[in-house]
């Protein structure tokens, strides 16, 4: 499957990212895994907070297959998904087409039509901003979130679908979105297994809502 020599997230989403790892992980921890991904010199120089496109995919896909090598397949992953959950609680949330849905009038909408905007907006930020181009589609039961390129995947070979940061970011979205309502999201088909884009399934369901909110 041929892919494109480069593809990048503009530094301000790739600090977003370290940034939930310090909060995640540690400072020790996080220089364990940034050293396996042979991104030492990021350690104590984090991306940016600018808009430029210049954090290639493939130091992303390098950090979470690290991850899963330092912490096995399932430490792996749930250390990616809060890692995807933090940088957009702690970052996107306020970002672009986000910064708007703070307000009563959004919070007045049906909670289907929060979520629908939710995920659109999500797609919307990424094709404005990163090379990680996206697409919302949606049937009577579910939402099928599409990425063209997902960095998590890059140059990867997987038997499993491997891109659980973006799965993080896309239920923190939709619980931002909802109001607190938690949603199913998993991962249907990787570029990692063989697929030619990665796509993600949302039940249009929620299965509870976090207490406090």
């Amino acid at each position: 499957m041929q892919q494109p020599i480069n593809l990048y997230y503009p530094n301000r989403f790739a600090r977003y990212i370290f940034q939930a790892m310090h909060e995640v992980m540690g400072q020790n921890s996080m220089q364990v895994v940034l050293s396996l991904a042979k991104l030492d010199w990021q350690r104590d120089r984090w991306p940016p907070d600018t808009l430029d496109k210049q954090f290639a995919f493939a130091s992303l896909a390098a950090i979470e297959l690290a991850l899963e090598e330092v912490y096995g397949g399932r430490g792996g992953r749930g250390l990616a998904l809060q890692i995807g959950r933090v940088a957009f609680s702690q970052g996107m949330r306020g970002f672009g087409a986000f910064a708007g849905m703070g307000h009563p009038a959004f919070r007045a909408l049906p909670l289907d039509e929060r979520t629908r905007l939710g995920l659109h907006a999500l797609a919307e930020v990424y094709n404005r901003f990163s090379d990680q181009q996206c697409t919302v589609e949606e049937n009577a039961s579910s939402y099928q979130f599409s990425a063209q390129h997902s960095p998590m995947a890059w140059g990867r070979t997987s038997e499993k679908p491997v891109c659980h940061a973006l799965v993080g970011t896309l239920q923190e979205c939709l619980r931002w979105a909802s109001n607190g309502y938690e949603f199913h999201v998993y991962e249907t088909a990787c570029r990692a297994c063989g697929s030619s884009r990665c796509e993600f399934t949302v039940n249009k369901t929620p299965i509870g809502q976090r207490s406090g909110e």
